[in-house]
């Protein structure tokens, strides 16, 4: 690197670039710590120790002063120079054509893989959701859903709570078929609106009320009684030829 070396009196400085331009910018090592004055001719970018860092946009020699050490000096001249040629008139350079840039192809091919994967995950689910689809049970009819539940109470004697099951089965049914008989009402409250000719509800509901909220020695005389005579009569609630076959 080259560097230019200005005596002052006592100080001595080192700038470098030793010619600088407009814009440089411009290193000064003094040979003791400095400190410069402001001036409004450069712009001090640094400051540490015995070094200055300083710039300038204008293309004349700017001068510094300030302390170096104990040595107060003035007037240190710095040259610039101009960036602009001799002889230069100052025209504008022509502006060089816009470079034409290729069209960004990379956005859209992505776009489009990310699009296709989408297509490819939501078919594959909706594929393998069409295999998963159960065929549809028609519904069973109240009747015949009374029936095949006393049925299967009958035919299993091994179950626990025959009656509490039946109780609840028999209240299910009424429900669905006599809007009167809701599910809500308590025995006491069902039992007066029944007819007659339907005791067989009555001695459901209580041998069911008897196997739950009894003592053990009233749930044994429940158990007592002949459950598969009761189902019998139960079955007649819907579909006495069952009954009678049974």
């Amino acid at each position: 690197m080259t560097l230019l070396v200005f005596v002052f009196a006592a100080v001595t400085a080192t700038f470098h670039p030793a010619a600088p331009k407009v814009g440089d910018l411009i290193t000064i090592d003094f040979a003791a710590p400095v400190a410069l004055e402001a001036s409004p001719d450069y712009e001090l970018i640094s400051r540490a120790g015995n070094r200055v860092v300083v710039r300038t946009f204008s293309p004349k020699p700017f001068v510094l002063s300030g302390t170096e050490g104990n040595i107060r000096f003035t007037n240190l001249i710095v040259p610039v120079h101009s960036v602009l040629k001799k002889n230069d008139d100052r025209t504008p350079a022509p502006l060089a054509p816009p470079v034409a840039v290729p069209y960004p192809r990379a956005p859209f091919v992505a776009i489009g893989l990310a699009a296709l994967c989408a297509l490819l995950a939501w078919t594959a689910v909706w594929w393998k959701g069409q295999r998963r689809i159960a065929p549809v049970v028609p519904a069973i009819p109240v009747d015949e859903r009374y029936r095949r539940a006393v049925l299967e109470l009958r035919e299993n004697p091994g179950r626990p709570r025959r009656w509490s099951r039946l109780a609840d089965e028999t209240r299910i049914y009424l429900a669905a078929t006599r809007p009167h008989l809701g599910s809500e009402l308590t025995t006491s409250e069902l039992l007066p609106r029944l007819a007659p000719s339907e005791s067989v509800v009555t001695d459901i509901l209580r041998l069911g009320d008897r196997e739950k909220f009894s003592p053990p020695a009233m749930k044994a005389a429940a158990d007592a009684i002949d459950f598969d005579a009761v189902a019998a009569r139960a079955l007649l609630l819907v579909a006495p030829r069952e009954a009678e076959a049974a």
